[in-house]
């Protein structure tokens, strides 16, 4: 299952253009998580193959195609957690790193830590292998367009039509393990290093064979301040909640400290849900009975 991020989106408002071109990248998405499970790979492979299309697709907000800061750089964070023994990478503020995901991925399985950001986390990438690109290969005309058009409305402008493209991937393999993966470029012109939740293990993304895998996509400080992906699998352990009631109770709570956005989840057993309190959210998924399902709009357009 994954996510291409929750927001404005609206029928007949959505240029078609773009809506065209993020169907047809979730579909690429979930082409590449779903032959890695098909060929019994692992749950942590799927997402991570599935997450490194939807950066390299400009259609989201991930990697090539991010927002742009208030000094016009993009800074990308990304996280990566597998549920069988709760291991966990994640990177913020990367700038110079082409796939944040894979970075988050190596910090996971190749270092100590668990979230390395800024200047330090591009050279451990770097020192990683990974492939380093100029930050002005992850800028588009269009966010280019996007930051010019909010900062003309002063500082303290928010977009009221914002599309929190964050993107994202939660997956269950033969095993019977859960992995998520979340990667995002944060808000158009945001300020003073600003991390949200994406990156933040327990907030935006969380891992949990004894409950769900879980990647959300909203409006960060608010996902923050409930520990939105945690809390899904803590009301499932410790309240018998079923995922589709836990996706919907820890949204409405979003809701009402004033945020919004969307949730995907899975279980060990299968079971796979999405939520979202938006308009709209770009969305697809996939099962082993054949079961697929591209949208962006409400449930009429699950199809």
């Amino acid at each position: 299952m994954i996510h291409g991020g929750a927001g404005s989106m609206r029928p007949g408002k959505l240029d078609e253009a773009q809506e065209k071109a993020a169907r047809a990248g979730l579909s690429n998405a979930l082409d590449a998580g779903e032959a890695i499970l098909a060929a019994g790979g692992s749950a942590v492979d799927a997402v991570e193959a599935a997450a490194r299309v939807l950066e390299e697709d400009a259609a989201f907000n991930a990697g090539h195609g991010s927002v742009l800061a208030a000094d016009g750089h993009v800074e990308c964070d990304a996280a990566i957690m597998e549920g069988a023994e709760r291991r966990a990478g994640a990177v913020a503020g990367l700038r110079s790193t082409r796939a944040p995901i894979s970075a988050a991925r190596k910090v996971m399985e190749d270092s100590p830590h668990v979230l390395i950001a800024k200047e330090g986390a591009d050279e451990f990438a770097r020192e990683a292998g990974l492939e380093q690109v100029a930050n002005s290969w992850f800028v588009t005309p269009e966010r280019r367009r996007q930051l010019d058009e909010l900062l003309a409305k002063g500082h303290d402008a928010f977009d009221a039509e914002i599309k929190y493209g964050t993107i994202g991937a939660v997956a269950v393999d033969s095993d019977g393990h859960v992995a998520a993966a979340t990667s995002t470029g944060g808000l158009t012109a945001k300020r003073w290093g600003r991390i949200g939740d994406s990156p933040l293990i327990g907030a935006g993304t969380y891992a949990d064979d004894r409950a769900a895998a879980v990647s959300a996509t909203g409006l960060g400080e608010i996902f923050i301040r409930t520990a939105a992906a945690h809390e899904i699998c803590a009301r499932m352990r410790f309240c018998g909640h079923d995922l589709q009631k836990a996706l919907d109770d820890v949204l409405a709570e979003i809701g009402d400290m004033g945020g919004a956005g969307g949730l995907i989840a899975v279980t060990p057993e299968g079971q796979a849900a999405w939520s979202f309190t938006t308009p709209g959210m770009y969305r697809g998924r996939v099962g082993s009975d054949g079961g697929r399902q591209v949208a962006v709009f409400d449930a009429s357009d699950e199809r």
